[in-house]
């Protein structure tokens, strides 16, 4: 499966913080980007783990769906 992610720097204490959107609560960081997006993937395959295929289906976002950045 492919998800989308969004990869942020953590100008607070350093490092990047990446969630994926379309697992709602699915958060990890890393002290790289590298680190970030390897940290994200296992707890992504955690999560899916944890859920069950009908608590899967509903909680996922549509496919085709996009995220965009604005500036308001």
């Amino acid at each position: 499966m492919r998800f989308k992610v969004i990869l942020e720097e953590d100008e607070e204490v350093g490092g990047y913080i990446v969630s994926c959107s379309g697992l709602p609560g699915c958060i990890s960081q890393g002290e790289t980007i590298e680190e970030a997006l390897e940290n994200i993937k296992e707890a992504i395959q955690a999560c899916l783990e944890s859920l069950a295929e009908d608590e899967l289906e509903t909680c996922m976002v549509n496919p085709s769906s996009k995220i965009v950045e604005v500036i308001a």
